[in-house]
């Protein structure tokens, strides 16, 4: 028989948990370089060499194409990496870069993204608010953006959609030239709609 004031309760478990370690974090993976490799970063041992003015200097030993570059102070270049041996060029690494960010910007201006503008009128325009809002539908055909025309019924003016149809008739007309329907107008709740494109 226990004795008075002893421990009756079922036996303290231990805990068993694994103390956790601090770990250093894990060191970012180098960044890699874009574009050919120059200089140093060739690791092959013979290239085919062709010098700043184009001219092939043949075959020859990294080391001694790695000489040339450093003789004219310019760069090692390796321009067709998997030929056998890799073509290797001397030229002025920072101006070869350079000179295709300028090719690519350039590119880029002209793949310009076709937006849809909108111009907004109404059923009873009048001719200088129409005049106005051609004029910037005729700046954003010549700029090779879409646009969408939408006219808008309020209260009893929708017993006159005949109207709205006479304006986008219009519109047909006055840009038949430079632009074509691309979605034919159509009614959406109280207000009209139709798209144009430049040809």
């Amino acid at each position: 028989m226990p004795g008075e004031g002893a421990y009756t309760g079922s036996p303290v478990r231990c805990c068993n948990r694994r103390r956790r370690i601090a770990r250093r974090p894990h060191a970012a993976p180098p960044a890699k370089k874009d574009g050919p490799r120059t200089n140093e970063d060739i690791r092959v041992s013979r290239v085919l060499l062709i010098d700043e003015n184009g001219e092939k200097q043949g075959e020859m030993p990294i080391e001694a194409a790695l000489e040339a570059a450093s003789e004219a102070g310019l760069d090692l270049i390796e321009v067709s990496p998997n030929a056998n041996p890799p073509v290797c060029k001397l030229a002025d690494y920072g101006k070869l870069k350079f000179q295709e960010q300028k090719k690519k910007a350039e590119a880029r201006k002209k793949q310009k993204t076709q937006d849809i503008k909108e111009i907004k009128m109404r059923p009873n325009i009048d001719t200088h608010d129409y005049e106005v809002k051609t004029k910037s539908m005729r700046r954003f055909f010549e700029d090779g953006d879409k646009v969408k025309i939408t006219l808008r019924f309020r209260g009893r003016e929708m017993a006159h959609q005949d109207r709205g149809m006479i304006i986008f008739d219009r519109v047909k007309a006055d840009f038949g030239d430079i632009a074509k329907v691309e979605f034919e107008p159509k009614l959406e709740g109280r207000q009209m709609i139709m798209v144009m494109a430049p040809r």
